[in-house]
């Protein structure tokens, strides 16, 4: 499988502490700027179908704001109930101040 690297943004759309819906293929993505560092997951709650770009980041976690579970992003684990199922994870490149999210095809 190879990587297949789509521009989604540049840094500065990224809001400190925020988070930005992208369009990065067949799946929605969330990009989360967290002190400076670029990372991105799944966009949709695994446990509603709520978009967590509309969530509250807090420190490295972002609450759904659906039910106000939580996950861990950098790494996508399921921290905080009722959220059980890890979200997924996409590498990020930044090169000449542009995102780019990696698509497995």
């Amino acid at each position: 499988m190879t990587q297949n690297w789509i521009k989604v943004a540049t840094v500065g759309d990224v809001p400190e502490d925020g988070t930005l819906l992208v369009d990065a293929g067949p799946e929605p993505v969330c990009l989360y700027n967290l002190a400076g560092k670029i990372y991105a997951t799944h966009d949709t709650c695994s446990h509603g179908a709520a978009s967590l770009a509309d969530g509250f980041v807090d420190g490295e976690y972002i609450e759904c704001p659906l039910h106000q579970g939580t996950f861990h992003i950098p790494t996508g684990k399921a921290a905080g109930v009722p959220c059980r199922v890890d979200i997924k994870i996409y590498p990020v490149k930044i090169e000449d101040g542009a995102v780019f999210v990696a698509s497995a095809e």
